[in-house]
């Protein structure tokens, strides 16, 4: 398993959103499902403490890098 690193942006975003290191990193490694994004990106999705909470990530070659977290109190696909 590689170590899991946060960007600025995702830690401004998670601070702002309430969403935990331990939230995101459940995400990332048991996601519900996982869609390509942009620049190689992915964003992997999952129902966890009574929200919907997306994290989008790049898979590097030693880590990977989260870049950002949403949530919503409704599903992100129907």
């Amino acid at each position: 398993m590689k170590p899991i690193q946060y960007d600025r942006h995702a830690k401004r975003r998670m601070k702002e959103r309430e969403v935990s290191v331990e939230e995101a990193e459940v995400v990332i490694n048991n996601p519900d499902y996982n869609e390509s994004s942009i620049k190689g990106r992915i964003n992997a999705y999952k129902f966890i403490n009574g929200r919907y909470l997306r994290v989008t990530f790049k898979e590097e070659s030693d880590q990977i890098l989260v870049i950002t977290a949403t949530i919503r109190k409704k599903p992100f696909r129907g």
